[in-house]
């Protein structure tokens, strides 16, 4: 059999992150096999590790993409706005929409692996790229809040994400209900308002 050429294995590489990256994100980090990407990557399963030691190593690298797509489709919707305020607007309204809920593989990493992280050790090579992410995201939502103090807008984008993290989780798992819908809406009605309540101080 002919061997594959360098350009053809770079392109199967990133066919192969690419597929993981939706799966993954659809699935979760420990609900798919091997077999699984390379199907969906329309590759064979014995080609997988001469790109990859392990599927440890492809979940971290597909976990890493899925943060980047997010990290710059977030700063692409946040550049369009007029002010601050509808640049959050920006960024909540699609997050909290049906179309979010219905397709995770292109939805927020956030949602998709922080259940597996809950499971993960502290040693585990999954937990970087995922605190990466999670606190370039944090960084990124901060900058659109309204305070001169740096620490109020760090708090007020720690307790808006989480609600947005909470409501998408939720509508996910009671989707096809009347609820599912509700939550979305109601709050994404409230973070979108002129200004939501602080949070009260514990």
């Amino acid at each position: 059999m002919p061997r594959v050429s360098r350009k053809q294995a770079d392109l199967n590489r990133e066919i192969i992150v690419e597929a993981a990256t939706r799966l993954f994100r659809e699935r979760g980090l420990h609900g798919i096999s091997v077999v699984d990407v390379m199907a969906a990557a329309g590759l064979t399963h014995g080609g997988f590790y001469g790109h990859f030691e392990s599927k440890e190593a492809l979940a971290r690298e597909a976990s890493e993409r899925a943060f980047k797509q997010v990290g710059t489709r977030w700063r692409e919707r946040a550049a369009a706005g007029e002010d601050k305020a509808s640049s959050r607007r920006a960024l909540i309204e699609p997050y909290l929409s049906a179309h979010s809920r219905d397709n995770p593989g292109d939805s927020c990493p956030v949602v998709a692996f922080a259940g597996d992280m809950c499971h993960e050790s502290a040693e585990s090579g999954l937990r970087e790229p995922f605190m990466d992410g999670l606190n370039r995201l944090l960084d990124s939502f901060s900058q659109l809040m309204e305070s001169s103090d740096p620490g109020e807008n760090r708090q007020q984008a720690l307790v808006q994400y989480s609600m947005m993290v909470g409501a998408l989780t939720l509508a996910r798992a009671t989707r096809g209900e009347a609820l599912s819908d509700e939550i979305l809406e109601t709050v994404c009605r409230y973070l979108t308002a002129a200004k939501p309540d602080a949070p009260s101080p514990v």
